[in-house]
């Protein structure tokens, strides 16, 4: 009977929570509605378990690598630059980039921009409000809302920019040019990285662009509004990305922290850098040589509300194995596998990759768990 009375509790208990992300989720509001609404408590589906909070503020005093590609052309420095990149992926799986080519004036003008959108009223930004992922525009709260096991603290314009553009009238008014200026350039900076990252590995010049490793690009504008119980809730819970690499622009205020060994460490923003990270699908093409490592956002406890403007960049559908079948596969890049060094990861589907990231929670590298073949230390 005890037994019953509990399954019964759990279902109810269930049903409830469910109902209540449910309304939430139809007041197209996000969490910067409850947040200016001027509530002190937060609904209990944002309330994380406290193993996950525990250890939520970090005492270290290690930074991740800064990079200067101010001589990338000379020929002078550019093996120094590669080193140091090669080094950062290794070992951080993140660094940041200063004099990487993008005015600061346009950094500004796209934070401003995703800003203004998130700050509008919230019947504008309602029309634009859909869980539909995977092409086109998106705002939401948290786009694993209905599979996480607890809801974090941010909302999210979502554009997809490649390799099917987002026609620009459908990108909402308040941030339009910003966003098409801005794909252009943090695409610039991410060739320009990737074509260092693959010198670093010892494959020939253009390598990653010839397999379009920029193929893919998603915007995605982030709003940290300020959270009335921080110590409950998170902003992004840790996780690492899909992708190749990802390109991170940012306002002043912190809250992103990365995983260096067991410790999280406090990544402060450089005025006029861009953060990079290594995505998992990098961590795969380079057999394990880079490093894929888990980040987090702390919910914001600041008045002003952080802006955090990512760009997802991934191959798009250039594969460098084939079956008889005429199936495409995907796995460490051959020209990297020898004796020595036999594959970490075995071959794998493009659906394989999406299924492991739309089917469940925001987590850390379950494509890369379900193919490793060898384990080695990271």
């Amino acid at each position: 009977m005890a037994a019953t009375t509990t399954a019964t509790h759990s279902t109810d208990f269930q049903e409830q929570r469910m109902k209540s992300i449910k309304d939430f989720d139809e007041t197209k509001a996000g969490v910067k509605g409850l947040s200016d609404s001027g509530i002190t408590t937060i609904p209990s589906f944002f309330i994380h378990p406290a193993e996950n909070l525990a250890k939520s503020s970090s005492k270290s005093t290690l930074s991740i690598p800064v990079i200067d590609l101010s001589q990338l052309h000379s020929d002078d420095h550019k093996p120094k630059i590669v080193e140091q990149i090669h080094q950062a992926a290794k070992t951080w799986g993140f660094f940041q980039v200063i004099n990487h080519g993008s005015p600061v004036s346009v950094l500004e003008e796209t934070i401003t921009a995703v800003k203004t959108f998130h700050e509008q009223r919230s019947e504008v930004k309602a029309k634009f409000y859909r869980r539909e992922e995977g092409r086109g525009v998106m705002y939401a709260s948290n786009n694993d809302l209905y599979r996480s096991k607890a809801a974090s603290w941010h909302d999210s314009l979502q554009v997809w920019m490649a390799p099917e553009a987002t026609p620009e009238n459908e990108i909402p008014e308040a941030c339009r040019r910003e966003v098409v200026q801005w794909d252009m350039h943090a695409k610039k900076v991410g060739e320009a990285v990737l074509e260092l990252l693959g010198l670093g590995l010892g494959l020939e010049s253009g390598k990653f662009k010839d397999l379009d490793f920029c193929g893919t690009r998603v915007f995605v504008g982030h709003i940290y509004p300020y959270c009335p119980q921080p110590d409950l809730t998170m902003g992004i819970t840790s996780h690492t990305d899909p992708t190749m690499i990802t390109v991170l622009l940012q306002n002043q205020i912190q809250g992103l922290q990365v995983k260096h060994g067991e410790e999280w460490v406090d990544v402060k923003p450089l005025h006029g850098g861009l953060i990079i990270n290594i995505g998992d699908m990098l961590q795969i093409v380079s057999n394990g040589e880079y490093k894929s490592v888990e980040h987090r956002v702390l919910a914001n406890s600041n008045r002003e509300s952080r802006i955090s403007i990512v760009m997802f960049m991934n191959l798009s559908n250039s594969a460098w194995k084939e079956s008889a079948e005429g199936g495409k596969y995907y796995g460490p890049l051959p020209e990297l596998l020898t004796p020595e060094n036999p594959p970490v990861y075995r071959d794998f589907t493009l659906q394989e990759h999406l299924d492991s990231f739309y089917t469940k929670g925001l987590e850390s590298k379950s494509l890369i768990d379900k193919i490793t073949l060898i384990k080695r230390d990271n």
